[in-house]
């Protein structure tokens, strides 16, 4: 079974408390493997998920809302 990687933005972490927060809210979800969060204190963050298989955003946006955090759109 292949893995899905999904990355978002996300705006509001400034520590590593609010990593933790993050991760454990996207780690609960079905599937979800690893989190890794490239925190970008004050600024937006990046979160890569890996799970075994695709996530609505949907979900990913309300697990990260549930640690009270924002899913930002990517500014590219």
């Amino acid at each position: 079974m292949s893995t899905v990687s999904t990355t978002v933005n996300v705006s509001g972490m400034t520590c590593g408390h609010c990593v933790s927060s993050v991760s454990e809210e996207l780690e609960a979800l079905a599937g979800v493997e690893k989190v890794d969060v490239d925190l970008n204190s004050g600024g937006v963050s990046t979160v890569t998920i890996t799970s075994a298989g695709a996530l609505s955003e949907s979900e990913i946006g309300e697990a990260v809302a549930e640690a009270g955090y924002l899913v930002v759109a990517n500014e590219a």
